[in-house]
Formats: structure tokens, sequence, C-alpha cells
């Protein structure tokens, strides 16, 4: 009987994972655990060589699959890039549950793009929730596959990506979460790895912005958003999750003249409540003069205007209308909508792109789903326009 074998191989800083070998005709077997326990009639022994199982025994594999699959890259971690499993052969729910089910690697060494969590909601105003924003982003994620079929876009055939986890924030103490997490980032950065990051309330965005500011200076902004935060204090307190640019502007994190707001909207309390931005230089984009059309043409603005310097994005799901994305914590009504969000993030295809952040979903107010998947869609979007990503 012929037989399958799967060795145990380690990476350095990436947790131990399982390799396919070959079927006896001589083809990898697909096998796409991101990281954990294998159970494919594996015998309950200790791993240390190798393990057996009939090949006629492979759960959801046909005799042609078992023999003719010949996946270009890797499926565990024995190419040259990490790739996210198909459901064609590994059940979306089964494995840990990592974004897109990658595998999770502990530091941000030898990446060149990382998905990190930050659970933080202490800095939020109105309805709290946004620290499951990370778990459940990263729940629905198992539905975003490895191309980008719209934008012919191959991340992972690409660049090295993995999910790094989350920050260890403080849930009792800001300024101590922020300390955390600039410092974490700080390593990010360090390690050379572009952050993907799930929030967490927007406050998360300044400290992430001090640590990518120490590394390339003041940075462009492209900033989808109902709100502008930039506000200055709430209750006497300078940080929270209406103050985040105000503070990235005082601390000289922004190349304010190539800062883009887009999606304002809402009451206020200010008869003119986006002044500070345009006394600094942002482009302010509302909401409605964004209604019923294409924001194409406004990105090829943003483009010339971004130039090649460096450039963040920061998307707060709220940008959104509460129609496509009810689950957040201070939703506007009349916002933009999902083809609208995907035609500005890809039209920062082409920018030197240095991180990204999708902040404030806030799951419990859509029991659906769909907001979290909604994110879980942008940040894959975000991805697959990183520079080094090509096109397939």
């Amino acid at each position: 009987m012929a037989t399958v074998r799967y060795m145990l191989r380690a990476r350095p800083s990436i947790r131990t994972q399982l390799l396919p070998s070959t079927t006896a005709s001589g083809n990898p077997v697909p096998v796409s655990i991101a990281t954990g326990r294998l159970n494919l009639c594996m015998q309950r022994t200790t791993l240390r060589g190798m393990h057996s199982c009939s090949r006629a025994t492979l759960p959801g594999l046909t005799d042609g699959l078992r023999d003719s699959f010949s996946p270009p890259h890797r499926w565990a971690s024995g190419g040259k890039f990490n790739v996210p499993p198909s459901a064609q052969y590994v059940a979306r729910m089964a494995g840990i549950g990592t974004m897109m089910k990658l595998p999770y690697q502990e530091t941000a060494e030898g990446l060149d793009a990382a998905f990190i969590g930050v659970p933080l909601d202490t800095g939020t105003s109105n309805r709290p929730g946004a620290r499951f924003g990370p778990r459940h982003i990263r729940a629905e994620s198992i539905m975003v596959r490895r191309y980008n079929n719209a934008t012919r876009s191959a991340p992972f055939d690409s660049i090295m990506v993995a999910d790094i986890g989350d920050v260890n924030v403080n849930l009792y103490n800001l300024p101590d979460s922020c300390r955390r997490i600039k410092e974490a980032y700080q390593k990010i950065m360090a390690a050379g790895c572009i952050p993907l990051t799930l929030g967490g309330d927007h406050t998360i965005t300044y400290p992430i912005l001090q640590a990518v500011a120490e590394k390339h200076g003041p940075v462009g902004l492209v900033h989808v958003d109902a709100h502008d935060d930039t506000g200055d204090t709430a209750l006497g307190e300078k940080i929270y999750h209406g103050t985040p640019f105000r503070r990235c502007v005082d601390d000289g994190l922004l190349d304010c003249k190539r800062v883009v707001q887009i999606g304002l909207r809402g009451s206020n309390y200010s008869s003119d409540p986006y002044k500070f931005g345009r006394e600094q230089g942002f482009r302010v984009v509302y909401a409605h003069d964004c209604w019923l059309k294409s924001l194409v043409p406004l990105m090829e603005e943003v483009r010339l205007q971004m130039g090649e310097k460096p450039v963040y994005i920061s998307f707060d799901i709220d940008g959104l209308d509460p129609t496509f994305a009810p689950g957040t914590g201070t939703p506007e009504i009349a916002g933009l909508t999902t083809p609208q969000a995907l035609e500005i993030i890809r039209g920062c295809q082409g920018l030197n792109i240095v991180g990204c952040d999708l902040v404030e979903v806030a799951p419990m107010y859509d029991l659906s789903g769909n907001t979290a998947l909604t994110a879980a869609n942008l940040l894959f979007e975000m991805l697959c326009v990183l520079p080094k990503v090509k096109d397939y």
C-alpha cells in the first residue's frame, strides 16, 4: 500500500510546521495547515522523525487530486513564500485562527509584511467593543483567498507574509497601552517589515505612527473616516480616538501637505469642524462630495499629491455607510460605499506605502459578521497594493 510521509522541519523564529512529502507517484500532497496539529489520520505518536498513513484514507482528496495536484508555491512551509490554505483541501473552520490562516510567527523577522492585532478600545467615546475587532476580522478572513482577480495582484507569490499576533495592551491604562504599541511597532520597523494592523479603536494610530515616523520621517497619510480625529481634548484628556491626528501633527509625524481625509461627514459641535486640518494643509474630501460617483479620478489626484515619499493608510470602518458596516462604535449615516472603499485602496497602488491599519470594527453591533468580513477584505486589498507585490 502506498504511503504518505510527513516530516517535521523548523524555520528560524517560525513555529514548527508540518511539511508534505510525496505520494508513491512522486507528486506532492496538498497540505495547507498554517500552524498547529495536522489531523490527517496521523498516528498519535511523538513528532520526531516521520509519520505515515494510508494514501487511501486521506480525507477529502480524490485519487485524481492526490496524484495530479502540484502547487506552484508553498502550502505549509516548503516553498519560498507563505500561502493561505485552500478550502479545496483543508476545511475553512479547521486550523489555527490566524489572519487568512497564514502561519503565525512571534516576531516580524524575515517578513516583508505582517498582520498584527491591537485589541484596544479604551479610547472610544461612544459604543465600546473594538477590542474584539482583531479576533473577528481574523475569523471572517477565512473567506479571503490567495489571488486578487480584479487587480491581478499576487501578494503571496511576491512577498513573505505572516500573522504575528497581537500587541499585549493594557486595557486599564491608555497611556501605557500607547507605550506598548509604540515599542511593538518599533521592533516591526527595525525588522524592515510593513505592518497591516487590525484594530482596535483609532487611538492606536498615534503610537503606530510614532514608530513609523522614527524610521521614515514625517509620512503622507491617506485617511478614510467619517471623522477627522483632529480634536484636541475630551473630558480633559488629550489621547483618545478623536485626537490621534492632532497629536501626530503636534509631534511632527505627518507631512501635512500630503494628508488627505476622505469620507468626512456628520453633525458637529463646531460650525467649522475641519478648520484645524485645513490650516495644516490637509486635503478634506466630504462624503457628500463622493455620493453617486466613482472615486478613481480623486485617487489619481491623491497619487500626485503623495508622490514617491512614504505613505501610511489609515482606514476607519465607519468611513463606510452603516448600511455596509454597522459594526462600529460611532456610525454616521450617508457614508461611502464598499465599491468606493475598494477604489480608494486600489488607487493607492504605486505609492510608497510603509504601513496600514483598519480600525473601529466593533463586532457585537453586527451579528451578521459582515463588518468584520468587509474589514478582512479591505486589509487584503491593502496587502495587494504594497510596493513589492507583483501582478500575475
